[in-house]
């Protein structure tokens, strides 16, 4: 009898970036890309901004949709966007990454009407050739120097990020600022809305934006143009998951950061990313996480070192690394990010 194939999966990487300066770099001579290509594809939960240093490869997005870089290159992935990298073979590609959430990073900055949204409808406006920006190579270039010093200048990192942002939308978007692209751009469109992994896009972001609030499936499913019928089974399909099985890990995730980050009580916790009710609050953790809050928060303050701020917990397993990267920490890497 022939064994089934088993379904791909989707890993969800939370990247832990603190309320006071939600920036984290990943960057030094380990941060290198395996030649070998990942079975499955991750997403974020804040853009990702790359520099490739050395090399070349390839990345890859749903449906096995591809753009190869080179290096010089600078890469920009949305949050919740799937997507995997691996280099050419026989090499290993080296990269800096900047991790950031814009929305609270630039909230004093930019209009309460701003849209942060990013282009979903072209794989390759994710990637800056080399020579076609130079300002977004030098800005991004910038950002990583001035976070790798001892004591880095976090109003001066803001202000690269920010022009960076800026400079990136222009890239993605050249008719609405009144200016050319630098190059043409490829002919190749991909609509995404045709993808499950992509088309529930806005409702990642919308959870994203929204967990700590009550609000119903159907809403998920409008902001996707689906029935509820047709989204709940999209979602299942690429998640693996039902849509509030997801709000609560996304819940859970934002739990276990103020648990570790902060003082306030489990009650408080509770209400903040938008538990009813303590004792529901307490039954998803205990089912996620195999241990109540309290003991949560007792095994992560005992076991963390000084000054260790820990960045990433992924989907598949919620595992957390035993020395997991924070700002400015140049960090021993896996071989694909």
């Amino acid at each position: 009898m022939p064994t089934k194939k088993p379904k791909p999966i989707v890993e969800y990487r939370n990247y832990y970036l603190p309320s006071s300066f939600p920036v984290l770099l990943l960057t030094g001579d380990n941060w290198k890309i395996s030649d070998v290509r990942s079975e499955h594809l991750h997403f974020h939960n804040c853009l990702e901004v790359g520099i490739c240093h050395t090399d070349s490869g390839t990345l890859e997005f749903c449906s096995a949709m591809t753009i190869p870089f080179s290096a010089g290159d600078v890469t920009c992935i949305p949050r919740n966007i799937p997507h995997t990298t691996y280099s050419t073979r026989y090499t290993k590609s080296r990269w800096s990454y900047l991790f950031f959430d814009p929305r609270l990073l630039f909230r004093d900055m930019l209009p309460p009407d701003f849209n942060y949204s990013m282009i979903y409808d072209d794989i390759h406006k994710y990637l800056i050739p080399a020579g076609s920006s130079r300002r977004i190579a030098l800005l991004a270039e910038a950002a990583v120097e001035e976070l790798s010093a001892m004591n880095p200048d976090h109003m001066l990192v803001r202000s690269y990020l920010f022009v960076l942002y800026m400079e990136i939308i222009r890239f993605q978007n050249p008719k609405t600022q009144n200016m050319q692209p630098e190059i043409p751009p490829p002919p190749e469109k991909f609509p995404y809305l045709s993808r499950n992994s992509l088309n529930i896009t806005p409702a990642l972001d919308f959870i994203e934006d929204n967990y700590m609030n009550k609000f119903p499936v159907d809403l998920l499913a409008e902001l996707c143009h689906m029935s509820p019928t047709h989204f709940r089974r999209n979602f299942q399909s690429a998640m693996h998951m039902a849509p509030l099985t997801y709000l609560n890990t996304i819940r859970i995730m934002n739990a276990c950061n103020l648990l570790r980050n902060t003082n306030h009580t489990i009650l408080t916790i509770s209400e903040m990313t938008g538990f009813s009710t303590l004792s529901n609050f307490n039954r998803h953790f205990n089912q996620m996480m195999k241990v109540s809050p309290k003991e949560y928060r007792h095994q992560t303050l005992k076991g963390r070192k000084p000054g260790e701020i820990p960045s990433i917990i992924e989907y598949a397993g919620w595992l957390e690394p035993d020395e997991a990267p924070y700002p400015g920490k140049q960090e021993k890497a896996p071989e694909r990010i």
